[in-house]
């Protein structure tokens, strides 16, 4: 087997063959005539000429083999369902969903946005809008009506699909009400809305508008809708990313090239095979669970669990319990997932039989190293790090266990994957670092390799100015992210470029604070912000959640503490990183995906609004930091 090195050596050096290659993990119609088609950077187009299904690759080829495997486990533990459903049953469900869009005026094309909860049928949809041809744009379950509102009248979706209502933690979260109140403010409006009763909430129709999915299923339980072949740049979806303000900026994702990327990503990076089960706990309102819950596994022949509800409910051990069930070989999920896991009994970790898992991986966000060997240590298992964005669609930075074993570094995600042609670049001359241990932005050379953003949907000028315009006198790809890449080429994220705090002339990223915070034995969680001070220019302040607060009943308790925590910085960066004033508060605020919105907590730290909330975890967070600071 050829060594790392050389395999990533060759997707930049001989892009063409080496991509030429990989696209030979999923079946074509067509051919393609040209890998990839540069002729006008910084866009590319991938496997010209050919033709190819999103849904075909996840569902029809894998009938002739293993019909009677499982595809789908529907899990949620807050209606106590679970529901497995073979490659055939799943390629049952989703022709009778293509069937009712069909039914419903949907052609090639055109714009189906999914509003729904993490059950089945909202992968029925996503699939059966791969299948006709048709674009979906997922927006998280339970956004509010504004947000909702916003991304409709971008995508000008002939159908919305969604659901009664969600549920997280035994509360129900009412969608129908959200669903109606944003198409009445929006300027676009669809011809129908496709509903799925839980029966968890009322659900009162719009006469002429509002369809029963349970209606239109049984008038199409034996409907066959072939797959449309579609051209490989055809848009197999928009997803519009987190917390942007103004305008939604929708990455659009092509079909083919996605499809290899996504299917070499399986066998490279996460070592999946046929028959074997993965488990995201992702949600499909994020590129994760686009990537890692509906299409990956499925194009690796794999059973994918969709999980709806907490880590911690029934108890902290539910996860593994699952892993135990369904004998869960791989998994991913997020830096924050774990932290609320730590809090929990440790006994429930060696309660189930994890022997069938193989990996745990973690993304969303910097995994810091304390929570790296905590997780590492219970589990006994390998915890792999991988860096990547909504706008890529697969991981930047990991290690390619699949290609040749590597060791993790806990702090670190990985190395550059293959296809990515990442340079370090200093911000002050746009000059690539090449040495070791230097600090610069993240680039990516073009073409952006398979898989990645076509371009922000309709409107090719945003995607050029956002993405391939910040670094003068080059055309690279920013991803506005901090790293220091060491001797072995390991890479360190050390936060956004827009949370660089610049303390006295001195620049810190706030991911290198956060990070020695962390260490300390009480710190179970922490967030740094740079705020304005008219002396220093900035100063950072940490806001932190301990593991035990029994101790800090009293205002003294508190400083020490604080004192104690500082110190910790001292040693670790030096008085410079010191934050001005470590405060303590019960939660973080955060979005439903695990991203800490630090730029909020800044804007309240300065008296600031705090802009777009509706992709808040827990409204309460920022009014807890508003109070400390009256």
């Amino acid at each position: 087997m050829t060594g790392y090195a050389d395999f990533y050596r060759r997707s930049i050096d001989d892009r063409d063959g080496f991509w030429s290659e990989q696209s030979g993990m999923i079946d074509w119609r067509t051919q393609p005539t040209q890998v990839c088609d540069y002729s006008r950077p910084p866009f590319a187009k991938w496997f010209v000429g050919g033709t190819t299904n999103l849904c075909h690759n996840a569902v029809d080829r894998h009938l002739i083999t293993r019909p009677d495997q499982p595809a789908l486990i529907a899990v949620s533990t807050e209606t106590n369902t679970e529901q497995v459903y073979s490659f055939a049953q799943l390629h049952a469900e989703v022709q009778r969903m293509a069937a009712a869009l069909q039914a419903l005026s949907v052609k090639q094309g055109d714009r189906v946005l999914i509003y729904m909860p993490m059950i089945a049928e909202a992968s029925f949809a996503m699939l059966a809008c791969a299948r006709i041809g048709a674009i979906h744009t997922v927006v998280f379950g339970g956004f509010a009506a504004g947000s909702l509102a916003s991304r409709i009248e971008d995508a000008s979706p002939v159908v919305i699909v969604s659901a009664d209502a969600g549920s997280r933690g035994g509360k129900v979260v009412e969608y129908k009400p959200l669903l109606d109140e944003a198409i009445a403010t929006s300027s676009h409006k669809p011809a129908a809305v496709l509903m799925v009763d839980r029966k968890l909430a009322p659900m009162p129709l719009v006469a002429g508008r509002d369809h029963l999915w349970a209606e239109l299923r049984q008038a199409h339980l034996e409907t066959q809708v072939p797959c449309v072949w579609l051209d490989s740049a055809h848009p197999s979806y928009t997803l519009y990313t987190s917390g942007t303000t103004g305008k939604p900026k929708g990455v659009q994702r092509d079909t083919g090239g996605y499809a290899v990327a996504l299917a070499a990503s399986m066998k490279h990076i996460f070592c999946g095979n046929p028959g074997e089960t993965f488990f995201s706990t992702s949600d499909i309102g994020w590129v994760v669970g686009h990537s890692y819950i509906i299409y990956g596994p499925l194009i690796a022949g794999m059973a994918t669990i969709m999980y709806e509800g907490l880590p911690t409910k029934p108890d902290g051990g539910v996860w593994w319990s699952l892993v135990e069930k369904y004998k869960v070989t791989v998994m991913f999920s997020a830096p924050t997932a774990v932290r609320v896991l730590k809090k929990q009994d440790p006994a429930l970790l060696s309660k189930y039989d994890l022997s069938s898992l193989r990996a745990l991986f973690l993304a969303g966000e910097p995994l810091d190293e304390p929570t790296a060997q905590w997780i590492s240590q219970s589990l006994g298992k390998p915890i792999i790090d991988n860096y990547w964005q909504t706008e890529t669609g697969w991981p930047i930075l990991t290690i390619a266990n699949g290609v040749e074993k590597a060791p993790s570094k806990f702090g670190s995600p990985g190395v550059a994957m293959y296809g990515y042609d990442i340079k370090l670049i200093d911000e002050n001359t746009s000059e690539e670092l090449t040495g070791p241990d230097q600090k610069g932005v993240v680039a990516i050379e073009g073409p952006l390799p398979p898989g990645c953003m076509q371009t922000v949907w309709r409107d090719d000028e945003r995607f050029v100015k956002t993405y391939w315009s910040s670094i003068p006198g080059k055309q690279l790809y920013s991803t506005f992210d901090w790293a220091v890449r060491d001797k072995d080429g390991y890479f360190f994220i050390l936060g956004r470029t827009d949370d660089v705090i610049n303390v006295a002339g001195h620049r810190l990223g706030t991911r290198e604070i956060e990070e020695s915070i962390s260490s300390h034995p009480n710190v179970s969680e922490v967030a740094v912000v740079g705020v304005a001070d008219a002396l220093k220019g900035q100063v950072a302040v940490a806001f932190v959640v301990v593991k035990d607060a029994s101790g800090l009943g009293d205002e003294a308790a508190k400083l020490k503490l604080e004192g104690d925590i500082m110190k910790v910085v001292d040693q670790s960066i030096g008085a410079v990183g010191r934050p001005a004033r470590v405060r303590f508060v019960s939660v973080l605020p955060k979005t439903r995906s695990g991203k800490l919105l630090r730029r909020a907590i800044q804007a309240v730290c300065e008296g600031r609004d705090p802009g777009d909330l509706t992709t808040m975890e827990d409204p309460g967070a920022l009014q807890q930091i508003r109070e400390l600071l009256a």
